[in-house]
């Protein structure tokens, strides 16, 4: 796993919680094989671009996952890349009344999920995969993230 900063690190989670947080994820997915992932901490500005780019949607967003597009046939253990969005993660966690290393854990597991073929489009895998996050979450002391919030999906 790979940490990068894309502004300042003071107030921002360490890499050891990163390396803490996928390696919860894995676990929890009953990933057993070798994992690799990239992880890049950004401001509002790279993270609009990318939700752009790439999802059209004009605004920056607290995280983006994006799965690794291998060769045919050819077999590495790398998962992807997952874009944190700091100023929206410290803006929600505020709002929600979280501390922010809780938000950063929960929404590192929630883009460990996706890059592992996760998602939330539709109503009965979003709650298979609000279950597994809130039982990951709960084998690392953090409260359910959707106990308040029931039908109302804090991603996209």
């Amino acid at each position: 796993m790979h940490v990068s900063y894309a502004l300042p690190r003071r107030g921002l989670p360490a890499p050891v919680s990163f390396r803490c947080w996928v390696t919860a994820a894995l676990a929890g997915a009953r990933r057993r094989a070798a994992a690799e992932l990239a992880i890049r901490i950004v401001g509002t500005s790279e993270s609009r671009a990318l939700n752009r780019r790439y999802r059209d949607r004009d605004r920056a967003t607290n995280v983006l996952s994006f799965t690794a597009e291998l060769a045919p046939g050819l077999r590495l253990p790398l998962l992807g890349d997952l874009v944190i969005c700091a100023p929206v993660v410290a803006r929600e966690a505020r709002e929600q009344g979280k501390p922010p290393a809780a938000h950063y854990a929960h929404l590192t597991i929630h883009g460990v999920l996706h890059l592992l073929g996760h998602d939330h489009q539709l109503e009965a895998p979003a709650q298979r995969m609000e279950t597994l996050e809130t039982r990951i979450l709960a084998g690392l002391g953090i409260a359910d993230p959707y106990a308040d919030e029931r039908g109302r999906r804090p991603f996209g």
